[in-house]
């Protein structure tokens, strides 16, 4: 990674596709941008996960459908790089 800290799991913005690390990250890029935004929702963007968290209702939805534009052609495993 090039800022040097660890990805620990990767959120999609649900408004415009950026994509961050969560919150258990370092560097909480995803929160971040939904504060310099005001983008709302974000969802899981590991594999096999299917969930979404709005931060404006603080609310957590289930088992969202995913697109296949939504899906992770790589991830990033700590200590492996990009799989």
């Amino acid at each position: 990674m090039a800022m040097g800290g660890i990805w620990v799991h990767l959120r999609l913005c649900m408004t415009c596709g950026h994509v961050g690390c969560c919150d258990s990250s370092p560097n909480h890029h995803a929160t971040k941008h939904h504060h310099r935004t005001g983008h709302p929702v974000v969802k899981s963007y590991e594999p096999g996960e299917s969930w979404a968290w709005c931060y404006a209702d603080e609310e957590m939805a289930d088992e969202i459908q995913v697109f296949a534009s939504e899906i992770a052609t790589h991830h990033y495993t700590p200590g492996h790089g990009v799989a």
